[in-house]
Formats: structure tokens, sequence, C-alpha cells
């Protein structure tokens, strides 16, 4: 048995909204507590199947872990590396990351190929070029990834795609390795600063993080402490879309006004109005919207995870709207779903060309994570009470806590049925 959103459209949404931890940062910071030696605290988490899935791992790995309340305590000190072909690390994408943080404690790791949402192949080439610089071996052993290494060293590393993923998998495998590790054309993402102000308040010496340079001095022991993660920047972004897209009056609570700029940028430019305040933003929609182009770029460009509910949104331009994303080719799985609800929208290579079009209620799939949002959001935009009925919700559930609850206390009228 699963669930299903239903989401009768039509209401403007209303009112506040307060963002949780951000999903990007604590699927990669939960494995980096594993380099320390003694307790690790981390708050503000996020109530996400991901967050969840990270701490049974770790408990397989021998951590004691508690989690409630948004909070995990990791005691590293039971830790052992094990392999860990299958099972949960096949039911997230971030799994990855226990390859950097085991090769860096235990100089060994030997981990399935991730699974998550799975809307486009994303190679690990970058991560395991990272890890062959350290000094490690890797090799497949029948689909899983085994990395071995009697002594990292650290070595100045070129990314060839400046990969979130990779950059901090490398933070994480060279933070303990001997001398010194430069990691150039390093992604630049908030999550990328989260994950490097942990490790340094557990004792490693991290340089750069956020620039296009990072250089780390590889430490022999980390111990623990106590971090809270930064609110979520694409939570953050969906319910100002949506904001916009209902024509409501949204104020976005706990957020970094300054990770949201790109955003923030292309709905003015269609004619919202937006208000950023310290530690919150206001949207205020409009009747009526102009057609804008949108390029999804890495950071601090337009976010790739936004691609897919701006979207929806941009059915409300006037005329037609071109969204092309130059970080994934083929994100778009979203869109034969938006044209069940009577879309007008075609895809030529990375670009979504957009018309302005009437959306209907309909029954519709979630395939994945960013496209649930992309369904959501329409589903909210249908007028006149019309029902939308989506289905994969759980992978919605990867990135949007309390989703019904925040969407209810705004005036939506969404609710939750077993299929």
């Amino acid at each position: 048995m699963t669930d299903k959103l239903m989401i009768a459209g039509g209401r403007p949404l209303r009112g506040t909204v307060t963002i949780s931890g951000a999903k990007n940062s604590a699927v990669a910071l939960i494995p980096a507590a594993l380099l320390a030696e003694t307790t690790v605290v981390l708050d503000n988490l996020p109530d996400i199947s991901d967050v969840a899935i990270y701490a049974e791992l770790l408990e397989e790995l021998g951590a004691r872990v508690h989690y409630a309340d948004g909070q995990m305590t990791i005691d590293p000190s039971g830790l052992r590396s094990k392999p860990l072909p299958n099972g949960n690390v096949k039911k997230l994408r971030a799994s990855y990351y226990l390859m950097g943080a085991l090769l860096g404690r235990f100089g060994e790791a030997l981990i399935g190929m991730p699974g998550g949402c799975n809307f486009e192949p994303r190679p690990i080439d970058q991560h395991i070029k990272g890890f062959e610089a350290l000094g490690a071996t890797v090799e497949n052993e029948h689909g899983s990834i085994h990395i071995t290494s009697k002594s990292l060293q650290g070595a100045k590393i070129y990314l060839d795609v400046a990969s979130v993923g990779a950059t901090i998998n490398i933070m994480l495998a060279s933070a303990r390795a001997s001398g010194v590790t430069i990691i150039e054309n390093a992604a630049k993402e908030p999550e990328i600063i989260d994950v490097a102000t942990l490790l340094s308040s557990m004792g490693a010496k991290i340089k750069g993080a956020g620039t296009e340079t990072i250089r780390i001095q590889g430490v022999k022991e980390m111990h623990g402490c106590r971090h809270s993660i930064i609110p979520d920047r694409i939570q953050a972004g969906t319910y100002m879309i949506a904001a916009a897209a209902t024509s409501g009056d949204v104020l976005v609570d706990n957020v970094i006004p300054k990770h949201m700029e790109a955003l923030t940028a292309k709905l003015q430019e269609m004619g919202a109005h937006v208000y950023e305040m310290d530690e919150a933003i206001r949207v205020v929609g409009q009747p009526e919207y102009a057609h804008i182009d949108v390029k999804a770029l890495v950071y601090p460009g337009f976010a790739t995870d936004l691609q897919s509910p701006m979207t929806s949104l941009l059915t409300r331009g006037n005329g037609v709207s071109i969204l092309t994303d130059y970080v994934y080719s083929s994100r778009f799985k979203h869109v034969p779903e938006l044209q069940r609800m009577g879309a007008n929208i075609r895809v030529e290579g990375r670009s979504a060309i957009i018309q302005k079009s009437a959306l209907n209620g309909a029954k519709v799939r979630a395939t994945d994570l960013r496209a649930g949002a992309s369904l959501f959001v329409a589903g909210l935009m249908v007028p006149n009470g019309g029902v939308t009925e989506i289905t994969g919700y759980e992978y919605i559930r990867r990135g949007y806590d309390l989703l019904t609850d925040n969407l209810s206390r705004l005036g939506a009228e969404v609710w939750l049925e077993r299929e």
C-alpha cells in the first residue's frame, strides 16, 4: 500500500511556511560524521525518507544513532568498514557519500551502485577520478564499487565537471589523508560550504569552500561536534513558485535570501512581487505574468532542482517561455504528465518550449522527486476545485517534509489516499 497525493486546485496560498533543513546537505553531513572518533549531533534535519534510510545505513555499519524531532546523534565509536552491496544503499542516490567517508576513515569501502531518483544517468566518474588521484584503487565488483588504499595522499584534482557530489566525496576522502589536496573547478553550492563547516568543526583544515578552488590539509584524527544544517533552498524555492503560481501571498520563513537570488530575479521578471528580509522572503503573486526564458545552471545560476516546478509556473506566462537545463540534458520526465493536465509544452533537446495553458485536474505520476514538485504545483494551479491525483508520492516524500500540513496551513485543499 502506498499513498497518493490528492489536490483540489484553485485556492491561492496565503500565510507563512517555515523551511526545514536542506536535504542536499543532510545526505552529505550524515556520512561526514563517520570521519569523527566521537559523537556528532546534527540539528535541523528534515523529516524525509532519505534521512531515515541513512540512519539505518549508519546502524548497519555499527554506529549508534538516535534520530528524533529533527535531531540526529551519531556515535561512531563502534563503526566498522562493512560491505554494503545492496539493501538501503539502493534506495537513495546520496549513498555514494559513504564511499568517501569510509575510504577516509578506514582506507576501504565497498558500496553498491546508488539508487534514488532515476531521471537520467548520472555517472560517478569524477568521484572515482578523485579517489584514484588520492592513491586509491577502484574496482567494479558485481555491480558494487570496491575502493581500497593503504595510505591516502593529498593530490591536485581538476574536476572535468563542477559536480557537487564529486566535490563533497573528495573532501570527505581527503580530510584525513596525508598532505594537501587541492580541488580545482569545484562546485560552489551552499551545501558544499555546509559540509566544509561541519568538517572544520570536527577538526579538518579546509579553505576555499564555495569557490572554484578548495584546499584540504589532511589531519590524523577528527572529533565530534554539534552542527545545525542550513535551510533547504530547493524546498524554499518550490513554495515561492507555488505562491506565484496560485496568485497567493506567502511568507517563506527560515531561508537565506542570497541562496534564492536566481529564482527571485526570475519571479520578478515574470511580474511577481518579491520582498526580501533577513531570514525570510515574501512572494505576492499577480493575476497575469510575462513570458520569460530560464536557463538552469550550476550555482549561483538558476537551480536545476527548481526547473521542474518552474515549468508549471511558466504555463501562466503570456506568450512562449523557453526553459533550458544546462546541468542535466533530459530532466523533463514531468512534461508528459503536465501535458496530461493540458499543458502546451514540447521538448527540444535540452529545452522545454512552454506556451500559456489552462491546466485541468488529471491522474498523473511523479517519476522522480522534482517531477513530483512540478505536479503538485500544477495541481494547486487547476481552477475551480479541479482534482489532481498524483501517484509516486514516495518520491515527493524524499525532499518535502510536512508537505500536506504546510500546504493545508496555507489554505490549499490537499489530502492523502491509500492505493
